[in-house]
């Protein structure tokens, strides 16, 4: 077996990841996402058949097929599953959604209608993509870490989190939030303002916001810039209203 193929069904099992947290902080796997890189580099387009017909991809990183057995509720309507990317046990995707190789999503999950989880990136366990929310993955640069959110966070419906940005366990983010490294979040609670790329904080209930532009000239037309504001950490009130259905799963 090649060593690319056995990397990605590594990835698949949930027995290695792309991203792992060593001493409190995620890093990049370097060697898996190398190896993702190789079976690009080895695939040749095909055409797709079965439930992708009429659709071409490279035969060394056709999606995922689902049944009863893998415990995963795989909605019928135009969701997909590329090689190399982990679903646990009690995931539902709902469609349409993409899930992209090397991808690691965790027990639990909701992953609504028109969401995409990116390359390599980390999902925790019990967390709600709400419908349209794109979370950003990366394979090049090797070295970039991917967007991790995890464990029992919640990302309201059109948000956008990208660049490798990090989400701590138990965070809100509220709908249309936009992270990314060159947004600024202010932390209203503690009085601060993050560094650029900081992790948002673990509980954290974030929302969208506006600041001053600097220039003279902007301030003359009144113009505002946007920022993330950390309005609350989560609390009994909070939690009530992002309780999960087991029904549902």
């Amino acid at each position: 077996m090649l060593e690319w193929e056995n990397v990605l069904n590594n990835l698949e099992r949930g027995n290695i990841r792309a991203a792992d947290l060593i001493s409190d902080k995620w890093e990049a796997n370097i060697n898996v996402k190398q190896a993702i890189l190789d079976a690009f580099k080895a695939g040749e387009n095909v055409n797709c058949s079965g439930n992708y017909e009429g659709f071409v991809d490279k035969n060394t990183i056709l999606p995922q097929s689902f049944h009863t057995k893998r415990k995963v509720r795989m909605v019928p309507g135009g969701s997909s599953v590329r090689r190399g990317a982990y679903i646990a046990e009690g995931v539902i995707i709902m469609p349409p959604a993409y899930v992209n190789i090397g991808a690691f999503v965790d027990s639990g999950t909701m992953i609504d209608s028109h969401v995409l989880v990116g390359s390599c990136a980390q999902i925790g366990k019990n967390v709600h993509l709400s419908a349209g929310v794109q979370i950003g993955g990366v394979l090049e640069p090797i070295g970039q870490r991917p967007v991790i959110i995890e464990d029992n966070a919640f990302v309201g419906a059109g948000s956008v989190i990208v660049e490798g940005i990090v989400i701590r366990k138990n965070a809100v983010i509220a709908p249309g939030v936009s992270l990314s490294r060159s947004v600024p979040v202010y932390d209203l609670v503690n009085e601060r303002k993050l560094e650029l790329g900081e992790d948002i904080p673990e509980g954290a209930v974030v929302i969208s916001g506006t600041r001053p532009s600097s220039s003279a000239w902007a301030k003359e037309q009144g113009l505002q810039m946007y920022c993330a504001l950390i309005v609350k950490y989560r609390d009994e009130k909070s939690n009530a209203s992002l309780v999960l259905e087991d029904v549902l799963r």
